[in-house]
């Protein structure tokens, strides 16, 4: 029998360093060869057995934006946008504070997915939900070969052991000991969804950096990198965001 799992897409970021583009419009919805860059996410949801909802958070700056792009949508899966009821950046909940609003409201009770809805990759989600799966309780984590140590400074770095456990991370390191950066791409079983809880009850721990979630977990738990090989970018400002349309340029995925 297919583990059931619950998909949480993060698209509750106002998208300050991509202005003017995301002044009054999200950044997931942003358009790569005329699709929302969401959509090709969807897209990769589709192929995956055993989603029992995929719940889209965002704000209320932005909420009609997405209700709007749900009312189009042509998917098998059952879709919930979740107003997180913030209206800046100022009083964003930020990525953890917004996984956390979510698990609460649906409950500690299965595994969930997450992903940054910001993330635009070419390689299918397959092959990482089912080896997620397998390493079940421990916490699987999408890693990124970008092939180039001096880009990686920008990015969270992430080493990993031979049987791909993660044994360290770095948030944007000046001297990256290699080139795998962790993708926004989270597994977590039904016994670790409620380990944000324990994390956010130190209010030392910063509720906008997945990555210090990420370097805590692995320093209290087992947690395995998954390592894509192909082209992935976190859409996170306009030269980024103008580089991407121009590789992509006509490509179909």
């Amino acid at each position: 029998m297919k583990r059931t799992m619950k998909v949480l897409i993060l698209a509750a970021g106002y998208g300050t360093r991509l202005y003017p583009y995301t002044k009054n419009f999200p950044k997931p919805l942003l358009k790569i060869n005329k699709k929302p860059v969401i959509q090709y996410l969807m897209d990769k949801l589709e192929n995956i057995e055993g989603i029992s909802k995929i719940i889209v958070v965002t704000n209320a700056r932005f909420f009609k934006h997405f209700k709007n792009w749900q009312k189009r949508l042509n998917s098998r899966n059952n879709i919930s946008v979740i107003n997180d009821s913030t209206h800046s950046p100022e009083d964003k909940l930020g990525a953890i504070g917004d996984m956390e609003l979510v698990f609460d409201k649906e409950g500690f009770d299965g595994d969930f997915l997450v992903l940054g809805g910001d993330n635009y990759f070419f390689e299918p989600l397959d092959d990482f939900v089912s080896q997620a799966r397998g390493k079940t309780p421990d916490i699987t984590i999408g890693v990124c070969d970008i092939k180039n140590k001096r880009e990686a400074r920008n990015y969270g770095v992430v080493g990993l052991d031979r049987s791909n456990k993660v044994i360290g991370f770095h948030e944007k390191p000046a001297h990256p000991e290699s080139s795998l950066i962790a993708m926004c791409l989270y597994y977590f079983p039904k016994k670790a969804v409620g380990l944000i809880k324990k994390y956010l009850s130190d209010p030392k721990n910063p509720k906008d950096a997945v990555g210090s979630y990420i370097d805590w977990l692995s320093k209290n738990k087992t947690v395995y990198g998954f390592i894509f090989n192909d082209v992935w970018f976190d859409i996170g400002n306009v030269h980024t965001y103008n580089r991407i349309k121009k590789l992509t340029k006509g490509h179909k995925q």
